[in-house]
């Protein structure tokens, strides 16, 4: 299969970037359009006790989240340019729905591989995306 267009999600986590560069490798080998997300989640928007208007969050959630895509978009070889999304929603339905929306021929997002209680209590947005996905996803653990 060759990949035409590659959906990567992105976070402030270091794993973010791992995954970042091997998508960008990936659509140099291959010549595939690339695009990152960036979900804003919506829980957090909802949340009573931030003590900020829900449109002042959002609106600086959006800013926060161009500038960590621009930082992304630094970083990629010169012939490989990426569009950005930046949905407000559950990370793991935003992410799938971008990709069949778009759509996308691969989903790269990092995971920590947290496994047992701690993937139990905090989720997993990677394991999430795999059941969602409309395509294929590729899982990017953390460096060893």
């Amino acid at each position: 299969m060759i990949f035409q267009k590659i959906l990567v999600a992105v976070d402030g986590e270091p794993i973010s970037a791992h995954a970042a560069d091997i998508a960008a490798e990936l659509a140099q080998l291959t010549g595939a359009e690339m695009a990152f997300i960036h979900v804003i989640d919506a829980a957090l928007v909802n949340a009573a006790d931030t003590g900020i208007q829900p449109d002042v969050f959002v609106a600086s959630a959006k800013e926060d989240a161009r500038k960590l895509i621009d930082d992304f978009r630094k970083c990629l070889p010169q012939q490989v340019a990426a569009l950005d999304f930046v949905p407000i929603g559950a990370p793991l339905t935003e992410i799938a729905n971008a990709a069949k929306d778009w759509p996308a021929d691969l989903i790269v997002i990092g995971s920590h591989g947290r496994g047992g209680i701690k993937r139990a209590l905090l989720g997993s947005v990677a394991e999430g995306v795999m059941r969602n996905a409309p395509c294929p996803v590729l899982v990017v653990r953390a460096k060893t």
